[in-house]
């Protein structure tokens, strides 16, 4: 079942793509006692995740931690080594904090998986955005199918 608004971020573990190489974390640490904002995308260095969406969020970066924003972070069913290429790709630097889920395990918790199996992709993450607090959601924006729109970096901007 997918998270809603109000509800409590799954307790996981995660691991964070750095240029040192791959940090173990859970939720709790990018969650408990923040402000947050997660996107997540249904692979790295696809059409879609790199042209448009990563990108946007790197831009407004600044914009978002204006508006109280303590941690940016980007998601995808990848492990942290491609994680850690793309970002270097797209110039990320200290703008987004890459979180890998390469088994998969947060984003099933979240109820956010998307089977592009019959694609060739196997278990990815739907494309959504959302915002949290103090491990609760409290905005939540999930793409329709070939859809991006409600999880843009402009749309959650003007949503904070």
């Amino acid at each position: 079942m997918t998270i809603k608004v109000g509800e409590t971020i799954p307790s996981t573990k995660l691991t964070i793509a750095t240029p040192e190489g791959p940090k173990e974390t859970t939720s709790e640490e990018v969650f408990k006692g923040k402000r947050v904002i997660l996107f997540g995308v249904p692979g790295a260095f696809t059409p879609t995740c790199s042209m448009r969406h990563l990108p946007g969020f790197v831009e407004h970066a600044e914009a978002i931690r204006g508006r109280g924003i303590d941690t940016l972070a980007c998601m995808a069913v990848n492990d942290a080594f491609v994680l850690a290429a793309w970002a270097r790709e797209q110039g990320v630097g200290d703008k987004v904090t890459m979180l890998a889920d390469g088994s998969a395990a947060f984003t099933r918790a979240m109820g956010l998986e998307l089977d592009l199996g019959p694609r060739g992709l196997g278990l990815r993450c739907q494309r959504f955005a959302m915002v949290a607090e103090d491990m609760k959601v409290t905005h939540l924006a999930i793409e329709p199918p070939g859809g991006f729109d409600v999880s843009r970096a402009e749309t959650i901007l003007a949503a904070l």
